[in-house]
């Protein structure tokens, strides 16, 4: 069964909404490169679409209805949007499911040396990366840093016009002979991926570092001297930020691709750019969640959570108590409060768990079965399963469930294909699906096709982008 491209059906109309959902995102996935700016941002859409603070009706005591429109978020890395339904809702919801974090470079805990007239910082990479990809390509640097006062400093270099970038060097070809003949994954290795950040010494008063009268006193003067690049990146960290070497120790960095996501091909119909593993079904989940009709039976619920990348730990993560909490608050403020309403409210859900797709590639084709296979342009795809080789540690949804889908996505016009991870012996990988299917609520995945995916960039088609956000806007109203 071979399914057409979605993009033979567009009229202008289409093509102009096309264009419109995929500019929007293009600046999306641009401005907002880690979990918690996609978060934030996510809660100002919200809350100018008429979404208010679950916290504050809590701390209200008000009472919900059907129309009502609330957000929560845990530690400001994971965020749930629900619009109640007219339906009660231990009779269950649509949820859309999703992921905000992905693969990069963490700075560690005590990431500042200098080493050979070099400063640097050191690394641990997050999720799965090639190592290879990371060298001599521009960085940016976001994330937080939290001092002991109470404050938290928001850190954003590399991306805004006339920023500097960072890199992670690289062996010139004409000294790599063994490098060159070493596996894939040690080319580069971990310990490797450590980020150049200046070159420059310290000068204090127009004296060297270690010259007299350098303008300051005792073992900041002699650590000046010892390592004098360190020392003035440490300055232009303290005069920029307020900030000094052991404030790492409370931070969250994260190094990103630096720039914009980009139009890709002649003809302008994909998109290249960094995270779009799975800020693309993110994106177009929120889209749809702040799009759905006031009028609603079922209640619909977006999820958008951290670390699936490794593992879906943590507080942050789809494995926490975050998503049932929020869940059981909302219930409790629409008079259906209690253990056994919300078992029953969770078992009667259904659940897209919306999370990216391996598209095919002819450069790889080896590694991919085609009759089971996404490509790119053919619409939102659904597995059925995911897993490693004998399905090992995948969700695997029910034939009926399937169907039901199936009806709602042919009833809305929506282009959709079915697909494997690649070939059975080839590999595999996971999603979050497992987790909310632990309360027995049907759940599949759906998600984006993706070339070059874990890559610092990566490839979607804005036919696809399209056609996810209208089968998630669909599933919300009519599932």
């Amino acid at each position: 069964m071979e399914h057409e491209v979605a993009w033979k059906k567009y009229d202008e109309v289409d093509l102009e909404a096309l264009e419109g959902l995929a500019s929007n995102y293009i600046d999306f996935i641009s401005e907002n490169k880690t979990e918690r700016r996609c978060a934030a941002t996510a809660i100002r859409m919200a809350e100018k679409a008429g979404y208010v603070s679950l916290a504050d009706a809590v701390r209200e005591g008000r009472a919900l209805s059907a129309g009502d429109k609330v957000w929560a978020h845990s530690h400001g890395k994971a965020l749930i949007l629900v619009q109640l339904g007219s339906n009660p809702l231990s009779e269950g919801m649509n949820i859309l499911g999703a992921h905000i974090d992905s693969p990069r470079l963490d700075l560690k805990q005590n990431p500042l040396y200098e080493s050979n007239g070099f400063a640097l910082l050191d690394t641990h990479y997050y999720g799965g990366i090639k190592n290879y990809q990371w060298v001599t390509l521009p960085l940016a640097m976001h994330g937080v840093i939290a001092k002991k006062n109470g404050t938290v400093v928001d850190i954003n270099v590399g991306d805004d016009e006339g920023d500097p970038v960072f890199c992670v060097s690289d062996l010139l070809i004409h000294l790599a002979s063994q490098q060159m003949d070493k596996k894939g994954n040690k080319i580069v290795e971990g310990e490797d991926l450590d980020i150049l950040i200046g070159n420059r010494p310290i000068f204090l008063n127009g004296e060297d570092a270690d010259g007299e009268g350098a303008g300051s006193e005792g073992a900041e003067s002699k650590d000046a001297a010892k390592e004098p690049v360190k020392a003035f990146a440490l300055k232009l960290l303290a005069d920029k930020y307020g900030i000094e070497e052991a404030d790492f120790l409370s931070a969250e960095i994260e190094m990103v691709p630096a720039g914009r996501a980009r139009e890709l091909g002649f003809d302008r119909s994909m998109v290249i750019g960094y995270g779009q593993d799975d800020r693309v079904c993110a994106y177009t989940s929120l889209i749809a969640q702040l799009e759905a009709p006031a009028d609603l039976a079922k209640t619909a619920v977006t999820v958008l959570v951290d670390k699936e990348e490794i593992g879906s730990v943590g507080a942050t993560g789809m494995a926490s108590n975050f998503f049932e909490n929020t869940i059981a608050e909302i219930m409790e403020l629409a008079g259906e409060g209690g253990m056994l309403p919300l078992r029953r409210a969770l078992s009667a859900s259904s659940m897209l768990s919306s999370d990216v797709s391996a598209g095919f590639d002819p450069a790889y084709a080896s590694v991919f079965e085609p009759k089971n296979a996404a490509f790119l342009g053919r619409g939102l795809v659904f597995n059925k399963y995911t897993g490693a080789r004998g399905k090992s540690g995948s969700n695997d949804a029910s034939a009926e469930y399937v169907a039901r889908v199936r009806r709602v996505m042919d009833d809305a016009g929506v282009s959709f294909q079915t697909a494997e991870l690649g070939k059975v012996d080839a590999g595999g990988g996971g999603t979050i699906a497992y987790l909310p299917a632990k309360y027995g609520m049907d759940v599949i995945d759906s998600g984006v096709a993706v070339l070059s995916m874990h890559a610092p960039w990566e490839v979607t088609s804005k036919a696809d982008i399209y056609e996810a956000y209208k089968g998630y806007l669909a599933f919300l109203k009519n599932a």
